[in-house]
């Protein structure tokens, strides 16, 4: 991906993948290019799926695939620029630690909704991001607009409030809609935890009972503080019924190309 300045020029996702010739939850993120292809106004290949698998086949494989649930995905990025034209490449995937993490927060990108909720071109916004968290020590930024949590510079944020529900940012309100978020939202339902979309203030993210976020590489991991101030108690049970949902979408979830409904 290049950093261009006009968000609309590109569409793409980043997709975990397993070495070989699978991708994780590949359905739901062919679903939410075109999703987000249609607001960015760029064409996708009718044969989307069969030119990703495609390419995907001639990449060098990494020295080792994914062949237990402990290990963290490799990532490939799948673009489609306004010419149609399609590339898949690998991205690195930073091995993340399983203490709970530091953020800080920062002012969301200058980019009108509905184009800030979509895999736009624009991501120098998000990189920046990730660069400002290592400068100022921590390890994520999560982005705020007009004082309500939008998006973390490469994941979703959840907050399990104290009212009991688990509340996750709006699409509509600029947040990218997740497909990690997509693959664990009815198990967590079915763990106990009511979880819905709302806009969520410090206040709320402040009183809540812990915060965790999720992401195709970092899969689930917990919140220890934002700017300094403690968030909840983490690693409690938001974080334990996401966290084993997604082992199981590492164990399970892989597709192949004879996989996806094209």
């Amino acid at each position: 991906m290049t950093y261009d300045a006009n968000p609309t020029s590109e569409v793409w996702t980043a997709i975990a993948w397993d070495g070989n010739d699978r991708l994780l939850a590949a359905d739901l993120h062919f679903n939410r290019l075109a999703r987000h292809s249609k607001i960015l106004e760029i064409n996708l290949p009718l044969n989307l799926p069969k030119i990703v698998f495609d390419k995907l086949s001639l990449l060098n494989s990494p020295e080792e695939s994914i062949n237990n649930k402990s290990k963290k995905p490799f990532l490939v990025k799948v673009t489609v620029n306004r010419d149609s034209q399609v590339s898949v490449t690998t991205t690195p995937n930073k091995i993340w630690k399983d203490s709970p993490l530091n953020a800080i927060s920062m002012s969301a990108p200058d980019i009108p909704t509905p184009i800030l909720g979509t895999k736009h071109a624009a991501w120098h916004h998000y990189i920046n991001a990730r660069e400002q968290a290592t400068k100022h020590g921590a390890d994520i930024s999560l982005f705020f607009l007009n004082n309500f949590l939008i998006d973390g510079d490469r994941c979703t944020p959840v907050i399990l409030d104290n009212d009991g529900v688990a509340y996750y940012p709006k699409n509509s309100d600029g947040a990218l809609d997740s497909v990690t978020l997509e693959q664990l939202k009815v198990g967590i339902e079915v763990s106990g935890i009511p979880i819905r979309e709302a806009k969520i203030s410090l206040e709320m993210i402040l009183r809540s009972y812990e915060m965790i976020v999720l992401g195709s590489g970092l899969g689930v991991l917990s919140i220890g503080n934002i700017d300094g101030q403690n968030i909840g108690n983490p690693k409690g049970k938001l974080y334990q019924a996401a966290k084993k949902i997604w082992l199981n979408r590492l164990e399970l979830g892989w597709l192949g190309f004879e996989d996806i409904e094209v």
